[in-house]
């Protein structure tokens, strides 16, 4: 809710009013310079905004176009697309990244691995068991890190418990969103490598 201030006065970080002839000219000076700056800064995101959706759409209606000389009809918005100017000297990609959370099945999944660690406790290696611990920690949201759990599927053990754990993993992967991404690159002349044309400021 916006505060109504009285004329003459300003307010502070902490909702002070403090009269205007006690604010210092730098202070004045400071805040015109961070308001403006902030202004634009807004309605470029805005701008930035629509330019992605007015991409992704633009890509979306040329996959649907390219893919329906095959008789095939697709509305081209989802999947990883690469696509390069006639000349070569610029490329745009469109990455949909999928957002992996877990089902109910992790939990069986990590009864299954504690049941391995234990029967292996004799000759486990240390190793393993602080890798299978460090897996299924959860960070301060209480959320389980999807890399590390995913990571153990890559370990080459045979043991039928632990497959069958593997198993309880890759049942339990759940894609909660898929969010779009659009890059662009232009070419260098000399290297014939691509660079990405930044649209962050701060990488500008």
């Amino acid at each position: 809710m916006t505060r109504d201030i009285p004329e003459g006065y300003w307010q502070d970080a902490n909702s002070n009013l403090i009269p205007e002839s006690k604010v210092k000219d730098i202070d004045k000076l400071r805040h015109q310079v961070v308001i403006d700056l902030c202004d634009q800064a807004e309605n470029i995101r805005a701008t930035l905004h629509a330019f992605k959706a007015h991409a992704m759409a633009e890509v979306a209606a040329f996959v649907a176009t390219s893919v329906e000389q095959y008789g095939v009809k697709s509305g081209g918005e989802k999947g990883n697309v690469t696509l390069v100017s006639f000349d070569g000297r610029y490329k745009m990609v469109r990455q949909m990244q999928d957002k992996i959370t877990f089902g109910e099945q992790l939990m069986a999944a990590k009864a299954l691995i504690d049941e391995c660690v234990h029967t292996w406790a004799e000759g486990a290696n240390d190793n393993i068991k602080a890798l299978v611990n460090h897996a299924f920690q959860t960070d301060k949201e209480g959320k389980i890190n999807t890399g590390r759990v995913l990571g153990l599927r890559r370990l080459d053990i045979s043991d039928a418990k632990w497959q069958q754990a593997m198993q309880a993993i890759a049942d339990s992967i759940q894609t909660a969103s898929t969010k779009p991404y659009v890059r662009f690159y232009k070419r260098d002349e000399v290297t014939g490598e691509y660079a990405v044309i930044s649209l962050d400021v701060a990488a500008v």
